[in-house]
């Protein structure tokens, strides 16, 4: 767990409302790089058929900028920040027999959606602990899953008991201020209102880290964190 707190950049015009800030930053790996695992789809040959080359694990990846994607960044703590949920639905679809996308994040109370686009049987099993846990069989081409969350929860783990491969991860939290990194690691939390924060980054391989932020109105908060490889 790193501590210190994120110090505020020069203002940057236009990226937020009037009287908020933001917190921006990236998220980096240092260490030998994981050897990603080659997923065996053999037991569907429907899903075989899906792809023309090897697909890989998505836990562990090393993004070729030395950061990390699929990392969930989100304000753990803070005052002030609690607001409705939004009445659009975050989506997690099935596309290839995986999961897209690997990792999400969802307000307490905002509907998820679950879709299909494989031509095979998937079977959803949310591994909620704090929240219900549930699963349910979903055949080609049948209406999407709706489902909330009551509680926070960081994270809940997602498979399909039919693919034992596919895995995504759901965070559930009670404030907008949330990002998954991707292809460059980079993150930003919009319209932050001023005051501190304790930053919280999770990852499904390499833990979690905490930071300590103190958001200015107009301006942006740098957060760099890495984290370290075994």
């Amino acid at each position: 767990m790193s501590g210190g707190v994120a110090k505020a950049s020069p203002p940057h015009a236009g990226k937020s409302a009037s009287g908020t800030g933001e917190i921006a930053g990236k998220i980096y790996f240092k260490g030998t790089k994981p050897k990603l695992l080659p997923l065996d789809m053999g037991k569907d040959p429907v899903c075989v058929s899906e792809h023309s080359a090897t697909v890989y694990a998505q836990d562990g990846a090393v993004n070729s900028n030395g950061t990390l994607p699929n990392a969930f960044v989100y304000i753990e703590h803070g005052v002030n920040l609690a607001g409705p949920a939004p009445r659009n639905s975050v989506d997690l679809t099935q596309s290839g027999c995986m999961y897209e996308p690997h990792v999400l994040g969802i307000m307490v109370d905002q509907p998820l959606q679950v879709l299909t686009l494989d031509p095979t049987t998937h079977n959803i099993h949310v591994v909620a602990k704090v929240n219900h846990e549930w699963n349910v069989t979903q055949q080609p081409g049948s209406p999407s899953v709706i489902r909330k969350f009551t509680h926070p929860e960081i994270m809940v783990p997602v498979h399909c008991n039919e693919h034992p491969w596919m895995k995504a991860y759901i965070g559930v939290v009670s404030n907008p201020f949330y990002a998954v990194t991707g292809s460059d690691g980079s993150f930003v939390l919009k319209n932050v209102p001023p005051g501190e924060y304790t930053l919280e980054v999770w990852t499904a391989t390499f833990g979690t880290q905490e930071q300590k932020v103190v958001v200015r109105p107009g301006e942006t908060a740098t957060a760099d964190l890495t984290f370290e490889g075994h």
